[in-house]
């Protein structure tokens, strides 16, 4: 069984060969290999839960192919321990920048760690929970920045809409979804309106009645004219000049429209 030593050497052989033809997927693949369980066992450190392991398992991987290009036998020491670092500083960063479930600022990703070490390390010496100023004179921050921060990260995990609730004084069970609020159409019907009512200050009183008659009333120009008592090319010419009044007097058209609803 050869030494520790030969293997090491053995190693170094293999990934010097592989840095001269990096195109040699063979080599590359057997390195791999070789330390495969090396970055599953680093991605379990890291994974909180079984849904993030596979994918911070697969940026290790990158972590391991990165310290096979990057790595200098001439410059000392085993490949393990150039590797290591390389595989968790990818693991780190991946979990900083993409496990959040909201975005949040850097800085929050990167203070949020220190105040989990600092209150764990304080629990167990205080014998009981620090407070926020004794957390922050522990890791040279602001009290402020120690409030933002734990506000912040519980961003980090969302929620379903389907996630149970405290059930209602009858007992009754709820989710998210049922306290959700919903948007009311009403309110946007009330804006239409009240920007037409100010448009309308602009139109004659016979101009109003005619689109009354024909938007509200639902009648045709013939029987606008007759309720009026004018023609119907009376009514035409009428209608057209209130719709054109309103056009200009409208301040968004996409969004108001022309009709008049009930």
């Amino acid at each position: 069984m050869p030494t520790k030593s030969q293997q090491q050497n053995e190693i170094q052989k293999w990934i010097a060969d592989f840095q001269k033809n990096p195109e040699d997927e063979q080599l590359q693949t057997k390195i791999i290999r070789r330390y495969e369980k090396l970055v599953g066992a680093l991605a379990s450190k890291f994974a909180k839960n079984s849904d993030v392991r596979e994918d911070l398992y697969q940026v290790g991987m990158i972590g391991l192919i990165a310290a096979i290009k990057r790595f200098d036998p001439a410059v000392g020491g085993s490949f393990e321990s150039f590797a290591v670092p390389t595989i968790v500083g990818e693991i780190k960063r991946y979990i900083r920048d993409k496990t959040w479930s909201v975005h949040v600022p850097r800085r929050v990703k990167e203070l949020s760690p220190k105040i989990r070490r600092a209150t764990e390390a304080l629990t167990n010496s205080l014998q009981r929970s620090p407070r926020i100023d004794e957390i922050a004179e522990a890791i040279g921050e602001s009290e402020e920045s120690i409030l933002e921060t734990l506000e912040m990260a519980r961003g980090y995990n969302t929620l379903s809409v389907d996630s149970k609730i405290d059930g209602d004084p009858e007992g009754t069970a709820m989710t998210l979804l049922d306290i959700v609020g919903k948007q009311e159409n009403g309110y946007e019907l009330v804006h239409k309106k009240l920007i037409l009512t100010e448009a309308f200050q602009v139109l004659s009183e016979r101009e109003k009645k005619i689109l009354i008659c024909t938007y509200y009333d639902n009648l045709s120009q013939k029987e606008t004219g007759a309720r009026l008592g004018i023609s119907q090319m009376h009514v035409s010419r009428l209608q057209r000049s209130a719709l054109r009044k309103l056009r200009d007097n409208l301040p968004r058209k996409d969004e108001v429209g022309l009709s008049i609803n009930k």
